[in-house]
């Protein structure tokens, strides 16, 4: 008898540590957007080209050039993670004709005040 208690036991304790698990979720304030991503920044004459010349955030950045790699069809087809420069990229990219998509982020940051 005293086996099906402490098996009814452990049911019960994860069915009470979920629910309190899920208020503490529901009181969790929502997240706020980092304001440094949000902060307009400067590309340099040579990113202009790709994505403007005015002063955008970082985010906008980064959605302007994937918008350009895919209208241009720059990704390569079985590595979706490999993308290929053309002239306007190439001089971002530092002359490299393929970078992948961690390393484009890493360069593009060069050309950001």
């Amino acid at each position: 008898m005293a086996k099906k208690s402490a098996k009814a036991a452990k049911k019960s304790a994860p069915k009470s540590a979920a629910k309190s698990s899920a208020k503490a979720a529901k009181k969790a304030p929502a997240r706020k957007a980092n304001a440094a991503f949000m902060k307009p920044v400067t590309p340099s004459a040579t990113l202009a080209a790709v994505v403007g010349d005015k002063p955008i955030p970082r985010t906008e950045v980064t959605k302007r050039l994937w918008a350009y790699i895919k209208k241009n069809n720059l990704q390569d087809p079985k590595n979706k993670r490999m993308i290929k420069a053309d002239e306007a990229l190439k001089s971002v990219f530092g002359g490299k004709a393929q970078v992948n998509m961690f390393e484009m982020t890493k360069l593009v940051g060069k050309h950001l005040k």
